[in-house]
């Protein structure tokens, strides 16, 4: 009995030993690959990066990869001569991109006028949104659904837009209508737009923390964890209604067949009393057959939609979409000062001289807009639709817009 009980007790034993081996594996992984530092994370000392050298195939990686390999690497050579390639890179990106279709009609912009005082405002305003965000998080008397479960409540399926950068120590929560595209795109290509919109948008080529689950099973919310308190995360966000302009004008004012087929039809059917609908959008548009504004928001405010299923990424609220209350994020950038804010984080990470962000877009909806758009919606559903979107107006701090609901 003596011996029975003392091999129980050594196979605990070692079996707890094991399972302290494998957490503390797994922190090393968490941290291995922890280079990248910028002010608002923590200090780092000079050197050079293991894994990474001079000659490493950087054609080999993937887009986001690539961009913050180069990055990285553009940062640790500042005392060496660059590269011809990254030479190159530079003369090329100063040149202005070439038109492409209707949602890439792009303007150039100067990355060089940003000068200390720009800095030292900008180093202000971070220290605000985060400040103004945080309060309401733990503001009890201001709720939202969700706000206030734990990180470990928020199920798998809605981390999807958190990519994660293990090489460099990045996690960007990518909010669509928020130059997501050109987040993703960060190549410093002569032309980033050149990149197909399909392959940016292809969500195999992103490691996101949904995926978690299948490659790290068990372990999969310690290392979110570890990842999450290590690495510097980041997002960009932007007036909830204009966002919901942008989104109808992208999504069902240009030829989009899946839009048409998963969105516009039922929308169609159910709030226009159309029947005998085209079977492809090209169709439709022919005849003159589009989804209205007015029908577009009825779908949002509709209670059978969510029940139907969950709100499409292009309009679903940007708390959905994040999870601000659950993630300290040390940066926020709002595509109202799209050029500035990116310059800043550039700046941050000591790379504005080498690298700039995609240009903005020439015909991005603006917010003075809002008055026409919704002119014709009545008004007890634009109170409606501010109560639906109201977290993200608060967390983010936009005005609330008392113009739009008002006689």
């Amino acid at each position: 009995m003596t011996k029975a009980r003392l091999l129980r007790l050594s196979v605990v034993l070692v079996s707890i030993f094991m399972i302290l081996l494998i957490i503390v594996y797994w922190d090393n992984v968490g941290t291995a690959h922890f280079y990248l530092h910028t002010s608002f994370s923590r200090p780092h000392s000079p050197g050079a990066v293991p894994g990474i050298t001079t000659g490493e195939d950087w054609e080999a990686l993937p887009d986001v990869d690539e961009f913050l390999a180069k990055l990285l690497s553009s940062s640790l050579k500042q005392n060496s001569s660059i590269s011809r390639k990254t030479e190159q890179l530079l003369i090329q990106g100063s040149s202005k991109p070439a038109v492409s279709n209707l949602e890439e009609n792009v303007r150039g912009y100067d990355w060089s006028t940003h000068n200390d005082r720009n800095s030292l405002d900008q180093e202000k305003l971070q220290i605000e949104r985060q400040r103004t965000l945080r309060e309401f998080c733990a503001n009890s008397s201001f709720t939202f659904p969700s706000k206030e479960r734990s990180f470990d409540d928020i199920p798998n399926y809605e981390l999807n837009h958190l990519i994660v950068d293990d090489r460099h120590g990045i996690i960007y929560c990518y909010v669509p209508k928020v130059a997501c595209t050109n987040w993703k795109r960060g190549v410093p290509y002569q032309n980033p737009l050149d990149i197909p919109r399909e392959h940016v948008h292809n969500t195999t080529t992103h490691l996101t923390f949904n995926k978690f689950w299948r490659r790290y099973g068990k372990f999969s919310r310690h290392l979110m964890k570890i990842k999450l308190k290590k690495y510097t995360k980041f997002l960009f966000v932007r007036d909830p209604f204009v966002r919901l302009i942008s989104a109808f004008r992208s999504k069902f004012e240009l030829e989009n067949e899946e839009f048409y087929q998963r969105f516009a039809i039922p929308m169609l059917k159910m709030y226009s009393n159309h029947t005998n609908l085209p079977t492809s959008v090209r169709e439709a548009f022919r005849t003159g057959l589009r989804v209205s504004f007015s029908n577009f928001i009825q779908y949002l405010l509709d209670p059978r939609t969510e029940k139907m299923v969950p709100f499409n990424e292009h309009w679903r609220q940007i708390y959905r979409l994040c999870h601000p209350c659950q993630i300290d994020y040390d940066f926020i950038g709002k595509l109202e000062t799209l050029d500035e804010d990116a310059a800043y984080l550039l700046q941050l990470l000591k790379v504005d001289k080498l690298l700039q962000f995609p240009p903005s877009y020439r015909n991005r909806t603006a917010s003075s807009w809002e008055d026409n758009w919704f002119a014709k919606i009545p008004l007890a559903w634009r109170q409606q639709l501010y109560k639906l979107y109201e977290a993200d107006f608060v967390l983010f701090d936009y005005p609330k817009p008392e113009n739009l609901l008002k006689d």
